[in-house]
């Protein structure tokens, strides 16, 4: 049988090839070559022009994806949503993009829409996906490889807990929720921040606009996955201090050894 290890994703190549490498690619190798000579500026050769950036940026993140997805044979799921990701900016790029290299107008909004419709249906999604079958909190946060459910639950039983016990997930689902939804309105004021001003008809419009995405996808990761983070400690605190609350247990009863 094959080790599961070798077929574990390594934290840093994803963070490599998602993230830190198309960036490097929308920044440095975005430049039009002939339009930089017209400039009067040295050309240099990794200079590929935008439409050749574009499309090595975003092969990257789809390539890793696909190559993925062969070795492990599982969807994953934010494998599966940065593929989806992927997509729709290529494909909304591509629609902003005007034949005689200019951009079209209100690029900026457009552009944050998309960066914001992604977390806000996830938001909903979490949100009410509280009474199904399988809440969203559970495959994210609140699952058997953490916590010590089995236990958990027939501990809540035997002190007659349920109803406090189901208050708590409520709150933590909704907490978790609106990580999603502060996700979606940063998203958006971040893509309106750095397209304000820009030249949608100047020469190198679309040099810049890949400059922008790249922008986006760094900066991103600062202004919105640290408070995104924050407030999955703060929903994981509070699901531990409610549970001991309602159990008695302690943290190292609630959840299972690492």
């Amino acid at each position: 049988m094959a080790d599961p290890k070798t077929h574990q994703e390594h934290p840093l190549a994803n963070i490599l090839i998602n993230v830190l490498i198309p960036v490097m690619v929308l920044s440095y190798l975005s430049k039009d070559p002939a339009l930089q000579e017209q400039m009067g500026k040295d050309a240099k050769l990794w200079h590929i022009g935008p439409i050749k950036a574009l499309g090595v940026a975003l092969a990257l993140p789809l390539g890793y994806g696909v190559w993925h997805f062969v070795k492990t044979r599982k969807f994953n799921f934010f494998s599966g949503l940065g593929l989806f990701s992927v997509l729709l900016t290529g494909c909304l790029t591509l629609y902003l993009w005007n034949k005689d290299g200019t951009v079209k107008e209100h690029a900026g909004i457009l552009f944050g829409l998309k960066e914001a419709a992604i977390p806000l249906a996830l938001g909903f999604a979490v949100f009410f996906s509280r009474r199904s079958a399988t809440p969203l909190l559970n495959v994210f946060l609140y699952n058997d490889s953490l916590f010590d459910i089995p236990k958990i639950e027939k501990q809540v039983e035997a002190k007659n807990g349920n109803a406090a016990y189901q208050k708590l997930l409520d709150q933590a689902n909704a907490l978790f929720a609106g990580s999603f939804f502060l996700s979606s309105a940063l998203n958006l004021l971040l893509a309106l921040f750095f397209f304000h001003g820009f030249d949608r008809t100047a020469n190198d419009a679309l040099e810049v606009y890949n400059g922008i995405i790249g922008k986006l996808t760094g900066w991103g990761f600062a202004v919105i996955g640290i408070p995104l983070l924050g407030i999955l400690f703060l929903t994981l605190q509070r699901l531990l201090k409610g549970l001991r609350e309602i159990t008695g247990y302690k943290d190292d009863e609630l959840l299972l050894p690492r």
